[in-house]
């Protein structure tokens, strides 16, 4: 299979990475920031192809990165978006400069990311956007999330109207919002907590239903937590 995880350099995204390198049948291409942490994972697996991207300003590579998918992949199977990006403030001390880095980041990356890879898609492919449980409607809020939570419910109600759009094509597009996992964000956000579920559990969650979940669901926002936090 032909697999894209954007924001797979660290946490969940990588172990969904190292999960899915495991089958050599499997070509998957790796989008981050961190340079160092994509060409790890080059050198650890001969079927992992990088590329360095910040979301927040993906526009001005767009053309870069759409030759590198182009001259790798003939088609796309699976799209995996774990990107995210977490300032924990106050909703009245969050400046509108650091709002704006959360939702290009959060929600209008994946979506031109989405516009990228879909006319590489065909019957049967699976797009799979990772969200949050704050951003989960009805779930419990927190302060100092405020634009983070609302970043990834954006996230959220775009999956449910891409169901709707790409269904013609087959193409189905579904969310996992997650709860409290031991990550890197989770400490940022709530320094000293303790999830319940480790990055790498999580990880063959995801890695499992971004294979199989599109049998069984289309246009869902499915919780998967434990606890939240």
């Amino acid at each position: 299979m032909n697999i894209i995880v954007n924001g797979g350099t660290r946490g969940i995204g990588r172990e969904v990475v190292n999960i899915l390198a495991q089958n050599p049948d499997n070509k998957i291409l790796v989008t981050g920031r961190n340079r160092k942490a994509l060409d790890d994972l080059k050198a650890q697996y001969t079927n992992v192809i990088t590329a360095a991207i910040d979301l927040s300003d993906i526009d001005s590579q767009t053309d870069s990165l759409v030759n590198l998918i182009r001259n790798n992949f003939k088609k796309a199977d699976i799209l995996i978006n774990v990107a995210g990006f977490l300032i924990s403030k106050d909703f009245m001390e969050t400046d509108s400069s650091d709002a704006r880095l959360m939702m290009e980041t959060n929600f209008f990356g994946p979506a031109a990311f989405i516009r990228l890879i879909k006319p590489l898609m065909v019957s049967g492919s699976h797009i799979v956007n990772i969200t949050s449980m704050g951003g989960f409607q009805g779930s419990s809020k927190y302060s100092g999330l405020s634009y983070y939570s609302a970043s990834k419910a954006a996230l959220a109600c775009l999956t449910e109207c891409l169901a709707m759009e790409f269904q013609p094509d087959g193409i189905k597009v579904n969310c996992l919002a997650l709860g409290a996992v031991q990550t890197e964000m989770l400490e940022e956000a709530f320094p000293g907590y303790k999830a319940p579920v480790s990055a790498k559990e999580m990880g063959e969650f995801i890695a499992e239903f971004a294979l199989t979940g599109h049998k069984m669901f289309n246009g869902k926002i499915l919780p998967v937590a434990l606890s939240n936090p």
